[in-house]
C-alpha cells in the first residue's frame, strides 16, 4: 500500500508554455515554417495584398501583413491561445475543410518560442485597431489600441530566444531566406488573384501584381520559377470523374537534376503525396532521362469531403478517399499530354535563349568503345542469352516485326516516292517536294526538309522558323519503339509461358494478402500467381517477353505498387524496357549514309509519333535554331 502511494501524484498536466512549446517542435521548424503559417492565415482572411517582410533570414524578424477582414478586440486575445480558430466548429466542417488553417495551433506556438506582436483591425477606420503581444510566456494576453488600415500584421522577432539548443540548429542567413522565399513562392502560386511583396532586409525581392488570366499568370510563374520553365512547359487542362487537373508540365527534354520544381496544389493547397508522385514517375517512365526529374505546376481539383487533409501537422500531406482513381486520372492526364510531345509548328523544340547554349554530352548505350567524338557507334544485339533477358525471344520478335516491315532500314518504315516515269498507286504515299516552297512558307511541314547530314549523325534541315539538326539515331529509335508499342497493344493481350518448375516464394503476410485481393488484376498481366501458405507464394506462370527475367523482384515490386497505389506498371515496364532495347538496336546506325528521300520520310515519320521529341532513353531527338539566334551568331543587323 505504501508502495501505491509513493507512485501517485506523478502523471499531471502540463504547463500551458511547456505543451506550446512542444507543439512548436511539431510546426515550427525553422523560419520558413513560420512564414507559412502566417501566410497560410492571411489567405484565409479573405486578403487580396500580402507582403512578407524577412530580416536576417527570419531569425530577427518575419513580418506578414494583410488587408484581410481582421480580427476583432473580443478575439484578439483567443487569437494566441492554443486550439483556438475561427475555421471549423464541428467535426462535419473537419471532413470537408476547405481552409488551409483549422488546428488552432499555429500562433500559440510560435508564441510560445518567438516574441510575436499581432496587430489588427476589423473596421475600416484606420484609427482603429488593437494590439496583443506575447514574448514566449503563458497565454496571458493584454489587449492595447493601436491604429491599424483594416487587416492583420504579425511580427515575429527573435525566433528561439528561449530556446537555444533550436536556434543553433539555423543555418546561415542565406540558406535560411532560400527556404523563406521557397514557402513564400508555393503560396504565391497558388493564389494569382493576391498581389504579393517580398522583401530581405529592406530590399524588394519579389514584386507580384495580380491577375488571373492567362497571361499573368504565366508572367508570374515566369518570374518565380525562370522564363526557361514556361518556355519548355505544356498547358493541360481535363476533368473527369469530379477531379478537375489544370496547369502547367514541363517537356521531358527540360527536365532537372533535382526535383526542386515540382508543385502540386490539392484545392489550392501545396502538397507533397508518395501517390501524386508515383503517378508522376510514371507518367515520364518512357520518356525522361535517368535520374533526372521533371518539372510541373499542377493543380487538382476535388470535392473536399473525398481529401483528409487532417493527416500531419504541417499539412503537407492528404489522403484521397479513392487513391486508386486519384491516381489513374492523374497517370491518364499526363500520359496523354506528354504523348502529343512531337514536332508542331506552334511549339518549336528550343527557344531562340537555348541556340547558344552547350549542351552537356551524356553517354549512350549505344556507345560500345571510344572512337572520334563525332561519331556515334551502334551496339549489336547479343547473342547469348546470358546478357539480355529472353534473347531468343526477342530475335523472334524481331524476325516478326521485320516480316511486316522487310526493308524498315532502307525504307525508315516510310513508303518512298515513285521511281521517274511510274504512277503513284492511288492509295500510295507521296512525298512533300524536296525544296522550301518560296511562294508558301505556311506550307512547309513544322521539321521543314532536309538538307544534307552531319557527319553522318545529324539530319540539318530548313523550316519556317530556320535551321532544324536531328539525332538520327535517337529520332529513328523512339518512332520504331513506339511502332512496336502500339503493334504489342494490338495484339490484345499479353503472350504468356508458363514456367517449368513453379518459383517458391517467401512473403510477408501483407505480400499474401494483397496477391489475394488482387488476383484478378495480376492475372491481366500474364502472371499466375497462388497463394500456397500463410506465408508463400507460387510463381507459375510470365510473361513469354520476360521468361527469362527474375520472378521474385518482378512479383515483390508489383505486390508494392498494387497495396500503395491499387494498380501496378512493372510488367508493363520491363516489356517496354525490352521492346526499348530492341528498337535501339533495330533503328539505323549512325554513319550510314541517307539519301535525300530517306531523311525527308524519317522527318515526316517524326512529325507523326507521339513523343517523338526523345529518344528512348529520354535525350532530345531534335532541335531548332531560329533565324534571329543564327542572325545573332554572326552579328547580322548590330
Amino acid at each position: 500500500m505504501t508502495e501505491l502511494n509513493s507512485l501517485s501524484g506523478r502523471i499531471h498536466v502540463l504547463d500551458p508554455r511547456l505543451a506550446n512549446q512542444i507543439a512548436a517542435g511539431e510546426v515550427v521548424e525553422r523560419p520558413s515554417s513560420v512564414t507559412k503559417e502566417l501566410i497560410e492565415n492571411a489567405i484565409d482572411a479573405g486578403s487580396q495584398r500580402i507582403e512578407v517582410e524577412i530580416e536576417q533570414g527570419g531569425a530577427r524578424l518575419i513580418k506578414v501583413r494583410d488587408d484581410g477582414i481582421g480580427i476583432g478586440e473580443q478575439d484578439l486575445p483567443l487569437a494566441l491561445a492554443r486550439h483556438a480558430t475561427s475555421k471549423i466548429s464541428s467535426l462535419e466542417d473537419l471532413e470537408g475543410v476547405s481552409s488551409l488553417g483549422f488546428r488552432g495551433e499555429a500562433l500559440a506556438s510560435i508564441s510560445s518560442v518567438s516574441r510575436l506582436e499581432l496587430v489588427s483591425n476589423a473596421d475600416e477606420d484606420p484609427r482603429q485597431g488593437w494590439r496583443v503581444v506575447a514574448e514566449g510566456r503563458g497565454m496571458e494576453a493584454r489587449v492595447t489600441p493601436t491604429p491599424h488600415p483594416r487587416g492583420t500584421s504579425v511580427s515575429v522577432r527573435d525566433l528561439f530566444f528561449n530556446t537555444p539548443a533550436r536556434r543553433k540548429f539555423l543555418r546561415t542567413e542565406k540558406t535560411e531566406f532560400a527556404h523563406v522565399e521557397e514557402a513564400f513562392r508555393r503560396q504565391a502560386l497558388s493564389r494569382y488573384d493576391i498581389a504579393w511583396v517580398l522583401r530581405h532586409n529592406q530590399k524588394v525581392v519579389h514584386q507580384l501584381p495580380p491577375g488571373n488570366m492567362p497571361t499573368a499568370r504565366e508572367r508570374r510563374i515566369a518570374s518565380l520559377l525562370g522564363k526557361n520553365f514556361i518556355e519548355h512547359a505544356r498547358y493541360i487542362e481535363r476533368e473527369a470523374g469530379g477531379l478537375r487537373l489544370s496547369g502547367w508540365v514541363g517537356l521531358p527534354t527540360h527536365s532537372r537534376s533535382q526535383a526542386d520544381q515540382q508543385y502540386f496544389f490539392v484545392n489550392g493547397r501545396v502538397v507533397r503525396d508518395r501517390l501524386v508522385a508515383h503517378a508522376v514517375r510514371q507518367a515520364y517512365r518512357d520518356v525522361l532521362y535517368n535520374g533526372r526529374h521533371p518539372v510541373f505546376v499542377l493543380y487538382l481539383e476535388l470535392d473536399p469531403d473525398v481529401v483528409d487533409v487532417n493527416v500531419h501537422p504541417t499539412k503537407h500531406e492528404v489522403r484521397f478517399r479513392d487513391g486508386r482513381m486519384v491516381h489513374d486520372f492523374l497517370y491518364s492526364s499526363l500520359h496523354h499530354c506528354l504523348a502529343a510531345s512531337k514536332p508542331t509548328e506552334e511549339e518549336p523544340a528550343a527557344s531562340d535563349t537555348q541556340a547558344n547554349e552547350v549542351v552537356e554530352p551524356t553517354v549512350s548505350a549505344e556507345v560500345e568503345q571510344p572512337e572520334p567524338r563525332w561519331q556515334q557507334q551502334g551496339m549489336p544485339l547479343s547473342e547469348g542469352s546470358d546478357r539480355h533477358p529472353g534473347a531468343e525471344r526477342v530475335r523472334r520478335f524481331m524476325q516478326g516485326y521485320q516480316a511486316l516491315h522487310p526493308d524498315h532500314e532502307e525504307t525508315l518504315l516510310t513508303p518512298q516516292p515513285s521511281p521517274p516515269g511510274q504512277r503513284p498507286a492511288a492509295n500510295e504515299v507521296r512525298e512533300a517536294p524536296l525544296a522550301m516552297p518560296a511562294h508558301d512558307a505556311t506550307a512547309a511541314p513544322p521539321l521543314g526538309f532536309a538538307l544534307g547530314q552531319l557527319h553522318g549523325v545529324y539530319i540539318l534541315a530548313q523550316n519556317a522558323q530556320g535551321l532544324v539538326l536531328v539525332d538520327m539515331h535517337a529520332a529513328h529509335e523512339r518512332i520504331v519503339y513506339e511502332r512496336m508499342k502500339n503493334q504489342l497493344a494490338a495484339a490484345k493481350g499479353i503472350d504468356t509461358q508458363p514456367l517449368l518448375v513453379p518459383v517458391s516464394l517467401a512473403a510477408s503476410r501483407s505480400e499474401v494478402a494483397t496477391a489475394e485481393s488482387e488476383r484478378d488484376a495480376i492475372a491481366q498481366l500474364g502472371v499466375e500467381l497462388d497463394v500456397a501458405g500463410p506465408e508463400t507464394l507460387l510463381v507459375r506462370q510470365l510473361p513469354a517477353l520476360l521468361a527469362q527475367a527474375d520472378p521474385e523482384a518482378l512479383v515483390r515490386e508489383m505486390l508494392e505498387e498494387l497495396a500503395r497505389f491499387g494498380r501496378t506498371h512493372q510488367v508493363e515496364a520491363r516489356i517496354h524496357e525490352l521492346l526499348s532495347t530492341m528498337a535501339c538496336h533495330g533503328s539505323v546506325r549512325a554513319n550510314r549514309r541517307l539519301t535525300l528521300d530517306e531523311m525527308n520520310a524519317l522527318l515526316r515519320d517524326m512529325e507523326r509519333t507521339e513523343r517523338s521529341d526523345q529518344c528512348n532513353h529520354g535525350r532530345p531527338t531534335w532541335t531548332q535554331m531560329s533565324m534571329k539566334a543564327l542572325d545573332r551568331l554572326f552579328l547580322r543587323g548590330q
